[in-house]
């Protein structure tokens, strides 16, 4: 971040400020599902090509047959074009770098098999949209995909700077590709802060935001936060464990954000405290705790 660099707030007057509301989630089987089964010669052919490619061949172990169906589905429907190199590599998932139909992508696959697969439940448990939600391991994992696209669509229906979500199929997302030609964004923690109380009350604002729009991030910290270069503006990202305000661990989890934000713009020499962050988000008008 250079010399004068602003960070920019989304204006509201282009959001929809939603309330308090929550989505009906769907995570009953997909065409994804049904094409697996099917496996017919051209979905084997594209299986083939997508083992036989570089960036994928490692993951070969953790990907079933029903993930490269959604893969395939998503290039059927137009939303993925052609496959680049991985951009992160976690226990939870991979992102990968991808053309969509008119500009670049990020593909997040979530893997079948993940390793914190006991964690995912503690954020979808109490959750007002994931009522009746069984406890096998394929369901957990499609839940959460599905409610990082609704967490991303809230958000930006809310004046939060996030990826813009585009499709999801299963446990693949594709959402905005945020990075330049040399590589993904960096992480409000891998650069040098110019303004860090700017940068700050921009964080703060969104996380209002989020709030009054009934979502708690749950994991926010500067390694959850990308600044844009393109656009001069922080995003947020990773929202795939964020809550509803309605959750029984939601003040909790608010606490922690409040925590680390403070705890690491204090490290940027601001004085800045949790209790004042926590009482800053949640006085919106209407506090949508209070109901």
């Amino acid at each position: 971040m250079g010399q004068g660099t602003e960070f920019g707030l989304v204006d509201l007057e282009e959001a929809d400020t939603p309330g308090d509301e929550w989505e009906e989630i769907d995570i009953s089987e997909t065409e994804a599902d049904r094409i697996a089964r099917k496996r017919d010669r051209e979905f084997e052919q594209f299986e083939e090509r997508i083992k036989d490619a570089d960036q994928f061949k490692v993951e070969q172990s953790v990907f079933d047959d029903a993930t490269f169906a959604a893969l395939y589905k998503l290039v059927q429907d137009g939303y993925v074009e052609a496959f680049g190199g991985p951009l992160s590599t976690g226990k939870e998932a991979n992102v990968y770098h991808a053309l969509g139909d008119d500009r670049e992508v990020a593909v997040k696959i979530y893997r079948i098999n993940a390793s914190n697969f006991n964690q995912m439940r503690e954020y979808l448990e109490g959750d007002p949209r994931f009522e009746g939600l069984g406890g096998k391991k394929k369901d957990v994992v499609l839940a959460w995909t599905k409610k990082e696209l609704a967490n991303l669509r809230r958000a930006k229906a809310a004046g939060v700077r996030v990826p813009d979500p585009i499709a999801t199929e299963r446990n693949v997302l594709v959402m905005e590709y945020i990075g330049t030609d040399d590589g993904r964004a960096k992480r409000l923690g891998e650069v040098h802060i110019e303004n860090p109380q700017t940068a700050y009350e921009v964080m703060r604002e969104y996380m209002r935001r989020l709030y009054s729009a009934g979502l708690i991030h749950g994991d926010l910290s500067e390694y959850n936060v990308v600044f844009d270069e393109t656009e001069g503006q922080l995003v947020f990202i990773d929202l795939g464990q964020a809550v509803t305000v309605h959750h029984p661990n939601s003040r909790d989890f608010l606490e922690r954000d409040c925590r680390n934000v403070s705890g690491f713009f204090s490290r940027q020499g601001l004085e800045v405290t949790a209790d004042d962050l926590l009482e800053f988000v949640t006085s919106p008008e209407p506090d949508p705790s209070r109901d």
